[in-house]
């Protein structure tokens, strides 16, 4: 393992580089302008999330006094915190340069963005109006002095550090916080026919007289600042305390914990710079990053449309699943045959309507599901209440530790448990991650099992986002097994044994090794073979060392990465016959799929798992084979159509450039294509 740090690539520096490929997203002009300003709130929300987990445990290391080798794939821990923040500084650097151009462009589309210097007579007293009436009530103003220790600042908050020069001489500071429940764009009334829209930052630059009249000063300043915290999860041994309210607790304790980024405008005046950081601690070895004037340019996600449908991507219909109606018994349905679900393609109406069923049907007995993620609003959890209050024994997992949404899980579970649904929260030390439903109903036969697996989190808000694959079954040979992934949540000191799913912690490894000697083998004695990839990363040592071997061996390996690869292809006598590919666009693409030749009759899975050692070894994940012939025609055509892809594919490799695939060939742009498969499906 790392006998050479050549032959792999640090994961936390491919996250930056798929970060990087985003960043493309909001620089390229064939994407909608406003689209291209959320894709730029996307690039500033994960560099939020990245600075919060992993920068913040490899500082954890760092602080350690540890170097960190062997887990952070040859980099001393305090090399690869200076080699992040360098990279960072350059990527934050582009994106200001990419706003800039967005911004320009919108003006020659009547949309103007403007500063508090530029708001002219006709919006004076509407911003007046709008400070008073809306702003101001809510508004939490600082007063800083030497005596008053500095309230803790919350984590990924923006503030203005304001700077006054008072009449007598003194120095007077403070600080405004930018309310997260109020938005962050102004739309303004129109003139001329054109559009103009205010951040709330300026607009309090605007007002700042307003908000301090009460002191004499000759001048005044205010610059944005920011700092993140790290957001690891830390657990008290408090024995009377029940599970969620330790989760509760410590996601609580995130907003104390400690800082490890530090963002301020760079126009900022050196002696103001230094009085906040010298008051919040902010040290020399956090990461101190100088920006432009806006900070949580995540805001941009929510960046208001106008109307302006011309400067959007057009809205797709999620599409019917040919013969899988929403009118009838899906029951009934699935089991005469499987249905593979693809949203947001697909509607995530079936998943609802399943557990909608249900809750209703007299002959269901029980309802098992494991959850990870849900909807602010989730018509999934009412559907499992409603069960529940109709008598049928509902049995839900929640990942109560599912990065960022702990607390909407909490109140989830707060009101299952309230309304009489068994609660499990999975197995110490692992999270599930696994996506799969299950219910047994009575007929004639005795008690017959129905159920579902998928890619994806049963979110209905982020299904229309995310591209995830969901199985309906009632295949009873899977659905056995599944069966046995719930007693081990209840019974975790067992280990069970599975004929059809592969499972983590205890299979994955041994069983994904077991299809690539397979392929080793097969190529070996002159028989086709093949491997074909797509996940989310691509972390885990050891399985990139399988596919090394496997590569040596002469075995082609395709495979569609979108975010972390560690893998490096085309190394001559070591990845030459690997391929690797990454496809960003209108979606996020979420699934994963696995396609093995074996000898010409393919074996192919849907998982919920990638390929990084948490997935592997700390977590409850369920790969899941495909028995229906025609689904895995369709698994192998739909990864056909990605990995054809021209016009969206970066090709990944050991220069990090994120250079688009392009060819002389028809264009090809997978995800507008995947619709297009989808609807000639119906035709036919």
């Amino acid at each position: 393992m790392l006998k050479d740090r050549n032959n792999y690539i640090n994961r936390d520096l491919s996250w930056l580089q798929f970060n990087a490929r985003v960043l493309q997203e909001a620089e390229d002009t064939d994407v909608p302008l406003i689209e291209r300003l959320r894709f730029l709130g996307i690039f500033s929300n994960n560099l939020d999330e990245f600075f919060k987990v992993r920068y913040a445990t490899i500082k954890r290391i760092d602080d350690a006094g540890k170097t960190g080798r062997s887990e952070l794939g040859g980099f001393a821990a305090s090399e690869l915190l200076e080699a992040i923040t360098q990279i960072v500084i350059k990527q934050q650097s582009e994106s200001l340069i990419i706003l800039g151009k967005i911004l320009g462009e919108l003006c020659e589309e009547n949309i103007f963005t403007i500063t508090e210097d530029e708001i002219d007579q006709a919006h004076h007293s509407f911003i007046k109006n709008y400070f008073i009436q809306q702003v101001s009530p809510a508004l939490v103003t600082i007063i800083l002095n030497d005596q008053v220790e500095l309230p803790t600042l919350k984590d990924s908050a923006a503030y203005l550090a304001v700077r006054m020069k008072l009449r007598n001489g003194k120095g007077q500071y403070a600080l405004v916080e930018i309310s997260k429940n109020m938005d962050r764009f102004v739309v303004l009334p129109k003139k001329d026919g054109k559009n103009y829209i205010i951040m709330l930052d300026d607009l309090l630059r605007y007002c700042l007289n307003d908000i301090f009249s009460i002191f004499e000063y000759e001048s005044i300043s205010a610059h944005m600042i920011k700092i993140t915290r790290d957001a690891e999860l830390d657990f008290d041994s408090d024995l009377s305390k029940s599970f969620i309210e330790k989760i509760s607790d410590s996601v609580k304790h995130r907003q104390v914990s400690d800082p490890i980024r530090f963002v301020y405008d760079k126009t900022i005046d050196g002696e103001t710079l230094n009085y906040f950081m010298t008051k919040m601690g902010i040290e020399h070895n956090d990461s101190v990053i100088p920006g432009g004037r806006y900070h949580n340019r995540r805001d941009y996600m929510d960046f208001p449309s106008l109307g302006r449908t011309d400067l959007l991507y057009e809205k797709i219909s999620p599409l019917p699943v040919k013969g899988l109606g929403l009118e009838k018994s899906i029951f009934s349905t699935i089991a005469q045959k499987d249905y593979l679900v693809y949203t947001p393609y697909h509607t995530f109406s079936y998943i609802v309507k399943f557990l909608r069923e249900a809750a209703l049907d007299p002959q269901v007995r029980t309802i098992k599901i494991t959850i990870y993620r849900l909807a602010q609003i989730s018509h999934v959890a009412s559907s499992l209440i409603n069960a529940a209050k109709n008598g049928k024994k509902v049995t839900v997992s929640i990942e109560l530790q599912a990065r960022f949404d702990e607390q909407a899980n909490i109140d989830y579970a707060e009101q299952m448990v309230a309304d009489g649904i068994n609660l499990l929260f999975g197995v110490r030390g692992l999270k599930v991650h696994g996506k799969m439903c299950i219910i047994e109903r009575e007929e004639a036969t005795g008690l017959v099992r129905y159920g579902f697996i998928s890619t994806g989190n049963f979110n209905e808000s982020t299904a229309k986002l995310y591209t995830d694959f969901t199985l309906f079954t009632a295949d009873q040979r899977i659905l056995k097994d599944i069966n046995k992934v719930f007693s081990f949540f209840e019974a975790n000191y067992k280990i069970f044994r599975y004929k059809h799913i592969i499972t983590s912690p205890h299979y994955t490894k041994s069983r994904i090794f077991k299809l690539i000697d397979n392929e080793i083998d097969n190529v070996r004695q002159g028989k086709p073979a093949f491997i074909k990839i797509k996940l989310n990363s691509l972390s885990s040592y050891m399985m990139i060392d399988k596919l090394y071997e496997a590569s040596r061996a002469g075995v082609k390996v395709q495979m569609i990465i979108r975010g972390i690869c560690c893998l490096v292809p085309g190394i001559p006598g070591l990845s030459d016959n690997i391929e690797v590919i990454s496809i960003i666009d209108k979606f996020l693409e979420h699934t994963r799929l696995l396609m093995f030749c074996n000898n010409d009759s393919p074996k192919v899975y849907i998982s919920s798992a990638d390929w990084m050692t948490r997935n592997i070894e700390n977590r409850v994940e369920v790969t899941c084979p495909i028995y229906d012939e025609d689904i895995k025609q369709e698994l192998m055509e739909v990864f056909d159509i990605c990995w054809n892809d021209n016009v969206k594919a970066r090709r990944l490799d050991k220069l990090q450039t994120n250079d688009y695939r392009r060819n002389d060939k028809p264009k090809i742009r997978s995800q507008f294509a995947t619709y297009d498969y989808y609807l000639n499906k119906l035709k036919e």
